[in-house]
C-alpha cells in the first residue's frame, strides 16, 4: 500500500507541474499531460480505495 500511495504522490506532482506550466505560460502541451495525469490518478485512485478497504477488513 506504501507503494501505491508513493505513485499517487508522483503522479500528483506531475499534474501540479504540468498544470502550472499551463496556467502560467499558456503552454498547451503541459494541460495535455496534466490531463494524461489526471486519468492515471484516477486509476490510481480506483486501486488505493480497494486495497484500503481491504486492509481495514483485516
Amino acid at each position: 500500500m506504501k507503494e501505491l500511495v508513493e505513485q499517487i504522490n508522483a503522479q500528483f506532482e506531475a499534474f501540479a507541474k504540468d498544470a502550472n506550466a499551463q496556467l502560467d505560460s499558456g503552454n498547451k502541451a503541459a494541460g495535455t499531460r496534466a490531463r494524461k495525469a489526471t486519468l492515471e490518478m484516477t486509476k490510481l485512485m480506483k486501486e488505493f480505495r480497494k486495497v484500503s478497504l481491504e486492509e481495514s477488513k483485516k
